[in-house]
């Protein structure tokens, strides 16, 4: 399944599947063009439709969304799967970085003290997933 919908919302499949504990792919571009993909934690906001990363703000993931403003995110359990992807940007406000931590913390652990701690939030308009996420 494909949506470009300007504003994406997940079936409620797809929603249990994002609040299970599951590491993920984060997949930005170099600058030459090239693909640079790590394995994240993430957060899904159903309310607003973003995707939070919590990251240091020097990691060359944070500079590769500052640079192209654009990114994806997939998560993949077997038949299970989906990816999020659009536009993103760092977030730096205090306020942004305590709530992308605190969503975290709810979905995997308390994350360490870290006082470069940026948030990438990604608005995606375009949803892929397996059958096994669609309502």
């Amino acid at each position: 399944m494909t949506s470009t919908d300007a504003r994406i919302a997940l079936s409620a499949a797809a929603l249990g599947f994002v609040a299970e504990r599951h590491l993920a792919t984060l997949t930005t571009l170099r600058a030459d063009g090239t693909p640079h993909m790590v394995p994240i934690g993430f957060t899904w906001d159903q309310d607003c439709g973003i995707v939070r990363i919590i990251t240091s703000g020097d990691t060359v993931k944070a500079r590769n969304v500052r640079r192209t403003g654009y990114a994806a995110v997939s998560q993949v359990d077997g038949a299970r799967w989906l990816t999020l992807e659009g536009p993103a940007e760092i977030l730096t406000d205090p306020e942004a970085v305590l709530e992308g931590e605190r969503r975290y913390a709810e979905r995997y652990r308390t994350p360490r003290v870290n006082p470069a701690r940026v948030v990438i939030a990604i608005r995606p308009t375009r949803l892929l997933s397996g059958a096994a996420l669609r309502d």
